[in-house]
């Protein structure tokens, strides 16, 4: 009997090493959440394994791992844009993005860093939940303009004190019933539509359950600019795969209702662009036109146990040691790194220079505005087209700049739309000199920025510029398009 005891043992044991010890693995439970649950607490009772995936989203991620998004890392900073990118204190001066724009801190941290944020960033109300909250749709689909222009503290007390600080959750991007892929905000749905996509695959479901926030909108003003609706798509005369600037320019300039604030520098009242992931990546880009999904760079599938689950903590895959890249690619992770970062290197080279182009022609429509005041004789004609040319540079510059790949998504357009920036801004001030010429002004060489102006002590806590924060140029051509007395910081 010892003898089989022992042979039995042993059989145990040879089983174990050849599968595994642990417990047996369990079918996954479906349609036990019920209707309408916002919380994913509830959601990660069943789902345990994503749950405590999408818990990780408020980990810090290794520090030094990305060049350029310093977002949430192990050295606990919060980066402030402003300083990273001095040109666009001066740009965005007049707006809440100009008193405190910083890198955000992921989804866990979606409605906390608006909390946070300075008050003037959240003037516009519940219409700020639009891509933070799960129960924007809920919300506004009940209390309609009551909740969208309310004061954004008001708004978020509508929302349960456990829920009030939940970024994007499980309702978002799932259904209740077994797990497939939806989305949960109205204003995709209408953008969808207004580009006559019906049709949704799968895979490109994997996409848009991402897109129902990373999308650009404006917020519909009256002529006081005071919220008049929720987040709408500019998408006026695109279609799936060519949503481009040029229709999103026409569509912003189309009415008053899309304009949502006044730049102070060049007085010229202004709409706006906000993180345009989905637009620039659909665009034909070479991941696009491959059929990869969001989902498939930013949320990898990865075994836990016996199970194999989507990543549910969304982040760079720079910060996820390239994962995701390794699904596809063959290629050594130094390699695909080097790849990364020379696109990367590139875009910022080329934001740099547009963004102090177009720094000094603002600065340059503002010497006009001065002596046009004093009663020079500055021709309207001239004028007039430099601002349009100006707006259009300046909004290319925008587009880039509110992406948050730095121009990986899709390097061709990035190069393209940044290419074309620099050059609107550059004729702008080419017109302005001519029409300054005219009047008898002689315009310096170079602007000066003025840039302390616009850094230093800014909205209620006073942030000023932090220099070891900057990001320049990193091929180093910028110094001689603006030299570094020209910035005045």
């Amino acid at each position: 009997m010892k003898r089989y005891a022992l042979l039995a043992t042993l059989a145990s044991l040879s089983l174990c090493l050849c599968v595994g010890c642990g417990p047996e693995p369990q079918p996954i439970t479906a349609g036990l959440i019920k209707d309408g649950e916002f919380d994913p607490e509830e959601w990660g009772k069943v789902y345990p394994l994503e749950y405590e995936s999408w818990l990780k989203t408020k980990e810090p991620k290794p520090v030094g791992t990305s060049r350029y998004k310093r977002g949430w890392d192990t050295d606990k900073i919060v980066y402030d844009k402003l300083s990273e990118y001095p040109y666009a204190a001066l740009l965005y001066n007049g707006w809440g993005f100009g008193i405190e724009y910083n890198e955000p801190r992921g989804h866990f941290f979606a409605i906390t860093d608006q909390i946070e944020i300075d008050s003037s960033r959240v003037k516009p109300g519940g219409v700020c939940l639009a891509c933070k909250s799960p129960y924007h749709k809920t919300l506004a689909n009940t209390h309609g303009m009551k909740y969208l222009t309310a004061k954004f503290t008001d708004a978020l007390d509508m929302i349960s004190p456990k829920m009030r600080e939940t970024g994007p959750a499980c309702i978002d991007c799932h259904k209740n019933t077994d797990m497939g892929l939806t989305t949960n905000k109205d204003h995709l749905k209408r953008g969808l539509e207004l580009i006559g996509k019906k049709e949704i695959s799968r895979q490109e479901a994997r996409t848009l359950a991402c897109a129902q926030c990373h999308i650009t909108y404006y917020v519909p003003r009256d002529r006081d600019k005071k919220v008049a609706g929720d987040a709408t798509m500019p998408w006026t005369g695109g279609s799936w795969g060519n949503i481009s600037i040029e229709n999103i320019i026409a569509d912003l300039l189309t009415d008053f209702r899309r304009i949502e604030w006044t730049q102070k520098v060049t007085g010229i009242d202004m709409p706006y662009i906000r993180h345009p992931e989905f637009e620039l990546f659909s665009r034909q880009s070479v991941h696009f036109r491959a059929g990869v999904a969001c989902a498939d760079c930013h949320m990898p599938y990865r075994r836990t146990g016996a199970y194999k689950i989507s990543d549910h903590d969304v982040t760079s895959p720079l910060k996820a040691e390239l994962m995701a890249c390794a699904q596809c690619h063959t290629e050594s992770a130094t390699w695909l790194k080097g790849q990364i970062f020379a696109t990367q290197d590139r875009t910022m080279s080329l934001l740099s220079r547009a963004g102090y182009a177009c720094a000094a022609t603002a600065k340059l429509i503002e010497l006009a505005n001065a002596r046009r005041a004093a009663g020079s004789a500055i021709d309207p004609v001239l004028y007039e087209k430099a601002k349009g040319a100006y707006m259009q540079g300046f909004l290319r510059l925008v587009f880039i700049s509110a992406e948050n790949s730095l121009g990986f998504h899709n390097a061709p357009e990035t190069g393209r739309v940044l290419g074309d920036s620099i050059a609107y801004a550059n004729r702008a001030g080419a017109l302005l000199r001519q029409a300054l010429a005219k009047a008898g002004i002689d315009a310096p060489a170079d602007m000066n920025l003025e840039l302390a102006k616009y850094l230093n002590n800014r909205g209620e806590k006073k942030l000023n510029f932090r220099r070891e924060q900057e990001l320049r140029d990193p091929f180093d051509t910028e110094r001689y398009f603006t030299p570094e007395t020209a910035k005045g910081y």
